[in-house]
């Protein structure tokens, strides 16, 4: 960073919260950031737009300290800054909501949230605190509960309140929304709107593109590592602002009627789960049914019961036998493996750790749950020409950007890396397939061919139980609905007999909605 500052623009009479100046990143093979320029003023809510893979998240660890540029200036309030660590943007009032959560498990709420923060601290004092900001923010939150038994959602919460509690002057959010009620995105979008009349810039990262359009005064679109455009989102449709993203339009999904026999493939009756941990949901009578041949939603807020009850239905914690039925074969009892044998597919909402190991290969990626299926096991032996071939076919035919079937799935973007997990759960031609969040971080792009695989796989004869906190998934790629709230599972309606503000009220536990759905 030799070169010299450059002079912030004459015109403005007020300077930049921050400004970014010719900011590089480069990395192995890839420049993350090229040339960035950016800035942020005071009580402005800036958008930053782009695919999974544009150099977003590399510019905002920039700005947070957790990455450092190779050249360029950051300009923080009129003077040029080095941030060497997160610690020290903290010290200037940056704060940051990460994606992938920065959290650790074995630590209750509150002590994650006091390591954070400066100075001595009183648990007990801002135990109460957490309640208190938690509440009034619309993401409660208990502060005494160990994140290991936290789910993705509640996680999510606690980042967002340990962030507002540092009073930032610049806050950075990445998918702040994605585990939300439209109830709560409102109150949300009060919130940072009421922190941007005091002044606090606000640097938003959505896939959202209504959500944009909605809240942010500008956006900065990047591609590619590059900055390709500006643009306000009031004066911009949705899909403007994805033809300025991803350099087309955005497709649309189909769905056309399932034109077989609509049999049931999946029964769930009296299906009850008592958790031993207090802290987290239990399952009381759940009951569904699944046909072949239709996508059916399941809607609500994290730590309502769906982690549970997806491990019920995956295998991981067993139940009484006929609770669950698979073609009419009772498997309760049944453990996962088995439960694929009878041709149950799932995708976990957790992409690396549950549904890829990031460490490993595509290859042997695709080898933890295609192995029976397609002959990459042969007289108990491993056949890994059987699973490079398994791989190859998965990313030609789901369009998976990678280096190839070697490449390790900690270097896929968030996009890609969830298209091969789906693909591989696909091409295992099952009878059922539970998918959790499917599209979550995952750009518009990604999203809408992800959203279109599950639509066009269930019109094969699959039933595809989807599980989403995003209503708008729900509603697009869903043929009907139902409402997991307090460990209690709403009878499924059909989509165009319900709304959004309906489906919203019942997630958040206003059981009185039931009657008028």
């Amino acid at each position: 960073m030799n070169e010299p500052a450059p002079e912030t623009p004459a015109a403005r009479t007020v300077p930049p919260r921050l400004a970014l100046w010719n900011v590089t990143k480069r990395y192995p093979g890839v420049i993350a950031n090229d040339d960035v320029c950016l800035d942020v003023m005071p009580g402005e809510i800036h958008a930053v737009l782009g695919e999974n893979g544009a150099g977003k998240s590399t510019l905002m660890k920039i700005i947070y300290g957790a990455v450092h540029a190779d050249k360029g200036h950051l300009i923080w309030n009129g003077r040029e800054v080095h941030i060497a660590n997160p610690a020290a943007a903290r010290h200037l009032g940056i704060g940051m909501v990460f994606q992938h959560f920065q959290l650790f498990e074995t630590l209750t709420v509150v002590e994650n949230i006091a390591l954070a923060l400066e100075g001595k601290f009183d648990l007990k004092a801002l135990a109460l605190r957490v309640t208190e900001v938690s509440a009034k923010y619309g993401l409660p939150l208990d502060p005494h509960r160990l994140v290991h038994s936290l789910s993705v959602g509640e996680r999510q919460r606690v980042e967002i309140v340990r962030c507002l509690l540092q009073n930032p002057q610049l806050l950075i959010l990445d998918e702040p929304t994605s585990v939300l009620t439209p109830q709560a995105v409102r109150r949300l979008f009060g919130t940072l709107r009421q922190l941007a009349s005091e002044g606090v810039s606000i640097l938003y990262i959505s896939h959202k593109l209504h959500e944009i359009q909605e809240l942010c005064d500008r956006a900065t679109v990047m591609r590619g590592g590059r900055v390709t455009g500006e643009a306000i989102p009031a004066q911009e449709t949705s899909a403007s602002l994805a033809r300025m993203m991803i350099g087309r339009d955005l497709p649309v999904c189909v769905s056309p009627p399932f034109a077989g026999e609509q049999t049931p493939v999946m029964e769930v009756a009296g299906l009850c789960y008592t958790n031993e941990d207090p802290c987290c949901a239990s399952l009381f009578d759940v009951s569904l049914t699944l046909n072949a041949g239709e996508v059916l939603g399941i809607a609500g807020i994290s730590g309502n019961g769906q982690a549970e009850l997806l491990a019920a239905l995956s295998g991981e914690i067993l139940s009484a036998a006929d609770a669950i039925r698979i073609e009419g074969k009772p498997v309760g009892r049944l453990d996962a493996g088995h439960r694929r044998d009878a041709g149950l597919a799932f995708v976990p909402e957790e992409r690396l750790g549950r549904g890829a190991v990031p460490a490993m290969s595509l290859t042997r990626n695709a080898m933890l749950t295609a192995h029976r299926q397609a002959g990459m096991c042969r007289h108990g032996l491993l056949r890994f020409d059987a699973a490079r071939s398994f791989a190859e076919r998965c990313i030609a035919r789901f369009d998976v950007r990678c280096g190839g079937t070697e490449t390790l799935a900690r270097s896929l973007s968030g996009g890609n890396l969830q298209k091969f997990i789906v693909g591989r759960e696909v091409m295992q031609n099952p009878k059922v397939m539970i998918v959790a969040q499917p599209t979550w971080g995952v750009d518009v792009g990604a999203s809408a061919a992800l959203r279109q695989t599950l639509i066009n796989i269930s019109r094969t004869g699959v039933g595809v139980l989807v599980i989403s906190e995003e209503l708008e998934e729900l509603f697009e790629i869903c043929d009907r609905i139902a409402v997991l709230a307090g460990g209690r599972l709403s009878e499924a309606v059909p989509k165009d007999q319900t709304d959004a503000e309906r489906i919203g009220l019942l997630m958040a536990g206003n059981g009185l909605v039931a009657e008028t759905l």
